[in-house]
C-alpha cells in the first residue's frame, strides 16, 4: 500500500484552476477528495483516515491514484463508480446524471455481521467510510463546532433556563477527530467545558490551535480550576490530560466531600464506535499500556474497556442524581455501555439518558433546519467572506417573514454564527463554512451564491454539501432518528429514498454508506456533492435537488406524528409548487374506542 503513497506533505486542497481536469466537476471533485487527506485536516492520512479513527477515504492508495486519473479524464458524458473506496471506472451516462455515484460497506443484510465485515474489509472488498470521509465532503472539525455549540446552547436553554449559560460548566471526552471542536464550541457557547483525552499529542494540537485555553494534568487541579472559573463566570475550555473516568470518578468525590455539584451538563464524545480498537481507552490502563494491550491481548482489552464503562456510567449516574444533565452524543456510548453490562436502562429497556437528537436536535431536524456546508474551491479567504455576507443576508430576510418562535430560536442562532464565523478562525483546510438552514434557507443561498460566480463577485465554482447527520441523509436509531417514535427509527428508506431522489434531481456526485457516527452496521446514510459554477443550470438544478434533500426528510417526521414537523412540510407544500403530500392525522380515541 505505501508503496504508491504520494508525498503527504503536499496534500491539500489546491485552488480549483491547479486541477487539470476536462470538466469543472472532476476538478472540484478532486479539490475536496484532497482536503480529507489533508495532514491538517484528517486523522490518519497515511492511513487514508480523515476522522473517527478508521473513517476511510479510499483502502489504498492504489485507488486514490486511480480515482484522480478517472476525475482528470471524465467527460460531461461519463459517470465514475466508486464500490468501497474502489474505483470500478467510467461508464457512458448524460450531463444530467452525477458524475461520481459512492458506496461504502454496502452488504446483505443476512451476512452483516461485524465478523463478516471484518473480513471482507481485510480481503479490500468492503470498507467504513464513516459519513463525509468516505464521501469526499469533511470540511475539518468546523462542521462539529457547529454542531456542539447548537447541542450545548439548546441544551442549556431546555435545561438551564434561556441566556442562563454562564458559568455553568459542561464536561465530556475526546479532543482526537470531530470531537477536538468541543473545545472551541464550548466557548462559542458561552460556557466552561473541561474535555477529557488520554493522547497529549491530540491535546497539544488543539491548544496550539487555540480551541483549549489550558491543559491540566491533575484531577485535583482541575477540579478547583473549574470552582473558580464558575465563581468568576469564565468562559473556558479546559484540556485535562487523562482518562476521562478518572475526571468522573474525582468529581464525584468532591460532591461526597461537600455536597455540592459543580457539573451541570454531560456528556462523552469518545469514538464508542470503535471501543476495542483505539475508540476508547480503559481507566486502569495508560495511554501506551492500552495501545499495547490491544494489539497483544485484545480480549483482555476488550474486558478492561467493558469494566471502565461500568465505572464511566456509576460515576455520571450519581451526579445526575445530584443535578447534572446528561446525554448521549451520538458515538454509542449508551449503546455499548448497556452491551457492557452497566446501569443506562429503563425496565422497558429504553436508555435512562436520550440522545442529543431525542433531547433538542430532533426538534431543529424536524424544523428542515440542519448542516448545510459550502467549500471555496478557489481557497481564497476573501470568497468565503462574501459567502458569509450573502448567506447572513438570507437569514436575517428570513427573519423579517413572521418565523415561528421555533424558526426564530434557530435563524437568531445561525445568523450569530454566520456573523462570528471569520473572527473564531474555523477555516481547517479548505475555504469552507457550515451554517445550520432549512429548505428556504438553503435554496435562497444556493442560488445567491450561483449569481455571485456569475457575475464574477465570487471568483471560482463552489461545492455545496452537507453532514450526512441532516434531516433527511441518515436512518439511524440510536442518533439521527432516535426521536422517530412510531416505530420506523429501525428502517432505512429515508437515506436511500434520499440518495437515489438526489441523484435523480441531478446532484454532481452522491453516496451511500452503511455505518457512520455510531459505527458499521448501525446505519445507514448518505450525503451528495452540488457544484455551482454560475450557470443557469446548476442555478435551477441547485434549488430543485435541495428543496427534495430537506423535505424527503421533514415529511418523514411529520407522518411519524412530530408536530413541528409537520407544520414546516405544511409551509413548505403551501408555498412550493409541486407538493401532494400524504398527511398525517391525530388519532380520535373516542372513535378508536367505540369500535
Amino acid at each position: 500500500m505505501y508503496r504508491f503513497m504520494p508525498d503527504t506533505s503536499l496534500m491539500r486542497a489546491y485552488p480549483f484552476g491547479e486541477y487539470r481536469s476536462r470538466t469543472t466537476a472532476g476538478a472540484a471533485i478532486m479539490h475536496m477528495i484532497m482536503n480529507n487527506l489533508d495532514r491538517a485536516v484528517a486523522q490518519f492520512p497515511e492511513e487514508l483516515v480523515t476522522y473517527g479513527g478508521n473513517g476511510q477515504v479510499f483502502s489504498n492508495w492504489v485507488q486514490f491514484r486511480l480515482a484522480m486519473h478517472y476525475l482528470s479524464i471524465m467527460t460531461e458524458e461519463q459517470t465514475l463508480s466508486m464500490m468501497s473506496g474502489h474505483p470500478a471506472g467510467l461508464f457512458p451516462s448524460h450531463r444530467g446524471a452525477p458524475r461520481v455515484v459512492i458506496t461504502n460497506g454496502m452488504m446483505i443484510p443476512n451476512y452483516c455481521s461485524r465478523e463478516m465485515y471484518d473480513k471482507l474489509f481485510a480481503m479490500g472488498c468492503t470498507m467504513y467510510g464513516q459519513m463525509t470521509a468516505g464521501s469526499y465532503c469533511y470540511i475539518g472539525p468546523q462542521g462539529i463546532v457547529h454542531g456542539t455549540t447548537i447541542t450545548v446552547m439548546n441544551a442549556g436553554r431546555k435545561f438551564l433556563g434561556p441566556n442562563n449559560i454562564a458559568g455553568k460548566v459542561y464536561v465530556t471526552a475526546g479532543l482526537g477527530g470531530m470531537s477536538g471542536a468541543q473545545g472551541k464550541a464550548v466557548v462559542i457557547a458561552g460556557c466552561i467545558g473541561v474535555i477529557a483525552e488520554v493522547s497529549r499529542e491530540a491535546l497539544e494540537k488543539r491548544y496550539q490551535q487555540g480551541w483549549i485555553h489550558e491543559i491540566i494534568d491533575e484531577v485535583e487541579a482541575c477540579v478547583a480550576r473549574v470552582i473558580a472559573a464558575r465563581k468568576a463566570k469564565e468562559i473556558l475550555s479546559i484540556g485535562f490530560h487523562g482518562n476521562v473516568v478518572a475526571l468522573w470518578e474525582g468529581l464525584v468525590c468532591h460532591t461526597k466531600k461537600t455536597g455540592e455539584n459543580i457539573v451541570e451538563l454531560g456528556s462523552d464524545q469518545t469514538s464508542l464506535h470503535n471501543p476495542f480498537n483505539g475508540g476508547y481507552y480503559p481507566v486502569q490502563l495508560t495511554f501506551e499500556e492500552a495501545n499495547k494491550m490491544m494489539g497483544e491481548d485484545p480480549t483482555r482489552f476488550k474486558e478492561l474497556v467493558q469494566e471502565s464503562l461500568r465505572r464511566h456510567v456509576e460515576a455520571v449516574n450519581y451526579l445526575v442524581t445530584k443535578g447534572m444533565h446528561f446525554w448521549d452524543y451520538g458515538n454509542a456510548f449508551l449503546l455499548e455501555a448497556s452491551r457492557a453490562g452497566a446501569s443506562v436502562k429503563k425496565e422497558d429497556g429504553t436508555f435512562i439518558y436520550p440522545s442529543y437528537v431525542q433531547m433538542t436536535v430532533g426538534d431543529v431536524f424536524s424544523l428542515g433546519f440542519g448542516p448545510f456546508r459550502w467549500v471555496c474551491t478557489s481557497g481564497d479567504p476573501e470568497d468565503l467572506r462574501k459567502t458569509d455576507e450573502i448567506a447572513a443576508g438570507v437569514i436575517r430576510e428570513q427573519l423579517q417573514e413572521n418565523p415561528t418562535p421555533e424558526e426564530v430560536n434557530n435563524l437568531q442562532d445561525n445568523l450569530t454564527w454566520i456573523e462570528q464565523a471569520g473572527a473564531n478562525k474555523m477555516v481547517v483546510g479548505s475555504q469552507a463554512r457550515i451554517l445550520y438552514s432549512n429548505q428556504a434557507g438553503r435554496t435562497r443561498i444556493a442560488k445567491a451564491f450561483n449569481d455571485a460566480i456569475a457575475q464574477g463577485v465570487i471568483s471560482a465554482p463552489i461545492v455545496l454539501s452537507r453532514d450526512h447527520h441532516d434531516v433527511s441523509g441518515t436512518d439511524s436509531p440510536y442518533r439521527e432518528t432516535s426521536n422517530i417514535t412510531d416505530g420506523s427509527m429501525w428502517c432505512a428508506d429515508m437515506a436511500i429514498q434520499n440518495v437515489i431522489g438526489d441523484a435523480s434531481r441531478g446532484a454532481t456526485y452522491v453516496s451511500i454508506h452503511n455505518g457512520g457516527g455510531v459505527g458499521w452496521g448501525e446505519v445507514i446514510n448518505g450525503g451528495f456533492g452540488m457544484v455551482l459554477d454560475g450557470s443557469v443550470e446548476a442555478g435551477d438544478t441547485a434549488v430543485r435537488m435541495l428543496h427534495w434533500d430537506v423535505s424527503n426528510g421533514v415529511s418523514r417526521r411529520a407522518w411519524s406524528g412530530h408536530p413541528l414537523a409537520n407544520s414546516a412540510i405544511s409551509a413548505t407544500s403551501s408555498t412550493v409548487p409541486g407538493y401532494n403530500l400524504t398527511r398525517y392525522n391525530d388519532t380520535d380515541e373516542e372513535l378508536i374506542n367505540q369500535i
